[in-house]
């Protein structure tokens, strides 16, 4: 059987059946301003095998059905900044929760923040849905940081949520980032070959620009982003740990390497993201999108060590779309690489050795929440893999060596739209499990669990809808695994819902 994932569902469901149809009478509300968008629905499932197929699951924010037959209900009530309204600020609000019933109940929070505009400013609180890096957020295999797999992490942030354009330079250069403190709860730490729960932060700030007028053809875009899992180190490490709880917040956002006697040197907390560069150009009835993700995690890039580990897309819109007859919208091509690690025999040698990605040393669970994985869901543990693959007990992430050829399509004929994803993966386990095993700096440890030999595996996806009367909609997803990676399986839902 799967692991069962509750680490957000509260037990208490009855209580938040009962909010959650509170909250969805809202809906009957007749709203003043166009900017308020409501939606409710109901949704029946069926999973063969009690697998949950892979696009089910993936880049949901959580929002999954239950295992076997289920059936879902949604809500979604949010407010959107008026783009008419005069003056420089505006609020929103959103909300979206799944009550699912089947051989369990349960309430997900999939979304709820508050947000206030000033100006090019604002600030938001909560938890929102998410993607951190360059990629086509409507079709991509994921990207490495922050795909929008997990929920997202509760937070306060202020950001510049859209690309700013400077007045000077003829309107040349533009730019937009964020900066953000969240709340992971207790993640269980390991400490002397003890493991025990401990209050962690969440860090996240990101710096992306763009060069290109606003009436230019094409335009370069470029930037990062920063992620880092940290907090209560005093308590952690005791009497060794030093510094001041404002000095350790510096040495986390700096990423200022730290060390004392008991304490190896190294960045205090997980460390993890991408700098990323785009290009896109707009044709007559066209845009083409490229991007790369460089991916960091332990100090590999800096030495261009992992240099070949990156995810690349080709993305191609079609601008004209007008949902007649047989129409396509948006195609989108993907590499997702990660076998490098700089823990190749050829590689070059660095101090903190192989990336080992998603995995840490001290946060058991790695980069993960709510035992969801955070980053692309292709690099992924143990839960929906077959039984019996090599793997480290030490290792949260057994399988982050990995080749994956991502397509995506979208379109619509005879007024259905539809969405098509296909995969296929190349898997290789971890460092640890292969025949040169892992690294630090020029040490290199042999495996001890056996030799993850290649496993091919294919995940598909077809996801289609019809817009009826009075703002009713009609439409079915599914979902079907085969290989060795994962246990074939094949997943089928059914939705109506109704937009206010």
């Amino acid at each position: 059987m799967n692991k069962k994932i509750t680490g957000y569902r509260v037990n208490v469901w009855k209580v938040q059946l009962i909010c959650f149809l509170i909250l969805s009478s809202i809906f009957s509300i007749n709203a003043q301003h166009q900017n308020w968008y409501k939606e409710v629905g109901i949704a029946g499932s069926y999973i063969s095998n009690d697998r949950m197929p892979f696009w089910l699951r993936s880049n949901q924010s959580g929002g999954i059905p239950l295992d076997k037959a289920s059936v879902s209900i949604k809500g979604i009530l949010c407010k959107e900044y008026d783009i008419n309204k005069k003056g420089l600020a505006d609020w929103g609000v959103s909300f979206e929760g799944w009550v699912n019933a089947g051989h369990k109940k349960e309430f997900i929070l999939v979304e709820g923040y508050g947000k206030i505009r000033l100006g090019i400013f604002e600030l938001r609180a909560g938890r929102t849905k998410e993607i951190m890096g360059l990629c086509d957020t409507s079709l991509s295999s994921g990207a490495f940081a922050v795909s929008g797999n997990a929920p997202g992490i509760p937070k306060i942030q202020v950001s510049i949520p859209e690309f700013y354009t400077l007045p000077i330079f003829g309107n040349l250069f533009a730019f937009k980032g964020n900066f953000a403190h969240g709340w992971l709860g207790a993640l269980p730490m390991e400490l002397n070959d003890s493991i025990f729960p401990v209050k962690t932060f969440f860090h996240q700030k990101s710096l992306y620009g763009r060069f290109g007028k606003p009436e230019w053809n094409w335009k370069l875009h470029g930037g990062f982003n920063h992620q880092v899992f940290w907090g209560n180190e005093d308590f952690y490490y005791g009497d060794m740990f030093t510094l001041s709880p404002w000095k350790t917040y510096l040495y986390v956002v700096t990423g200022t390497p730290y060390g004392t006697t008991g304490i190896p040197r190294s960045k205090i907390g997980n460390h993890l993201g991408s700098i990323d560069m785009g290009v896109e150009y707009d044709f007559r009835n066209l845009r083409l999108k490229a991007y790369r993700q460089n991916i960091y995690e332990v100090g590999a890039l800096y030495y261009l060590a992992n240099l070949r580990d990156g995810l690349n897309g080709i993305s191609l819109e079609n601008i004209a779309f007008d949902n007649k007859g047989f129409q396509w919208k948006k195609v989108l091509v993907e590499l997702f690489y990660t076998k490098n690690q700089a823990g190749e025999l050829w590689s070059p040698p660095t101090k903190s050795g192989d990336e080992n990605y998603y995995n840490n040393y001290q946060y058991v669970e790695g980069w993960s929440y709510k035992d969801f994985g955070i980053g692309n869901p292709f690099i992924c543990t143990r839960t929906y893999t077959r039984e019996g693959l090599p793997a480290d007990p030490n290792e949260y992430y057994i399988n982050n060596r990995v080749v994956v050829m991502h397509l995506g399509f979208e379109g619509s004929v005879n007024k259905w739209d539809f969405v098509i994803k296909s995969s296929y993966s190349l898997n290789y386990g971890t460092f640890g499990t292969s025949e040169v095993g892992h690294t630090t700096g020029k040490i290199r440890t042999l495996p001890l669990y056996g030799i993850f030999s290649e496993i091919r595996q294919f995940s598909g996806y077809l996801e289609a809808e019809r817009s009826l009367n009075n703002g009713m909609h009609f439409g079915f997803v599914s979902a079907i695994d085969t290989g060795k990676l994962y246990y074939d399986s094949f997943g089928l839902q059914f939705r109506v819902s109704k937009s206010f």
